[in-house]
């Protein structure tokens, strides 16, 4: 089962210099609609998407628009993937927030960081994993090879990524979510599989089965390769 973590397009807010977190009314810019077009062309390669789900905020929906068009899928919004409530910090630009005590503790030790009046960043990790990996278990397929996308916010994906990658989240910010940047994930039963991480270009590393009833040569089941992969896919 394999999921395509997709970030939002770059919002009204990231050139404002604004944490937005669950604010209203914050849109794509102008930047952001492109992003949100060329997502359809990045992939194209993916021959079956079988769902779409997303965070209930407006950048989201606009964000994964041209590719429910394009491919006819209905949408999912699931509030588990929704923005971190960053409580009172909430519309506050960066620059005054790089002054404040609690932000040292959000880059050295996020797993303490509870934003006031807000929730913590452990929370949200514990939310965002259970949702990804129930909403995997249920668009993987009954042959365990589905792909489906949700799309979501930089550091909910961040949490999700280093969970995955057996990482701290204390950990978490070394990983890097750009906007409209996909990162890619697959699920199995031994362990989960992270083939592509903050990809901005044309057409990400999207691990597809093979045809039913075929082996490759190199097929270890779910066991890592020793040495690597060969690339036989």
């Amino acid at each position: 089962m394999t999921v395509i973590l997709l970030r939002h397009g770059r919002s009204t807010a990231n050139t404002a210099g604004v944490l937005a977190g669950r604010s209203g009314g914050v849109d794509l810019d102008e930047v952001g609609r492109n992003q949100a077009s060329s997502i359809v062309e990045r992939l194209a390669h993916v021959p079956t998407i079988t769902a779409v789900v997303r965070s209930p905020l407006q950048r989201c929906a606009q964000t994964i628009g041209p590719l429910l068009g394009a491919r006819q899928i209905e949408e999912m919004i699931d509030d588990r993937l929704v923005e971190v409530d960053y409580g009172s910090w909430t519309g506050r630009p960066i620059k005054e927030l790089l002054r404040e005590d609690l932000w040292k503790t959000v880059q050295q030790q996020p797993s303490a960081a509870v934003f006031p009046d807000g929730e913590g960043l452990a929370a949200v990790q514990s939310r965002a994993v259970a949702a990804v990996r129930e909403l995997d278990a249920q668009f993987g397929g009954s042959d365990g090879g589905g792909v489906w996308v949700a799309c979501s916010h930089g550091d909910v994906i961040k949490a999700v990524i280093a969970d995955a990658m057996g990482m701290h989240l204390d950990s978490f910010q070394r990983i890097v979510v750009e906007p409209a940047s996909i990162s890619v994930i697959r699920y199995s039963s031994a362990r989960p599989y992270v083939h592509t991480v903050n990809s901005t270009g044309a057409q990400p590393v999207v691990p597809v089965p093979p045809p039913a009833g075929t082996v490759a040569p190199t097929d270890t089941g779910d066991d890592a390769v020793i040495g690597g992969a060969t690339g036989a896919a």
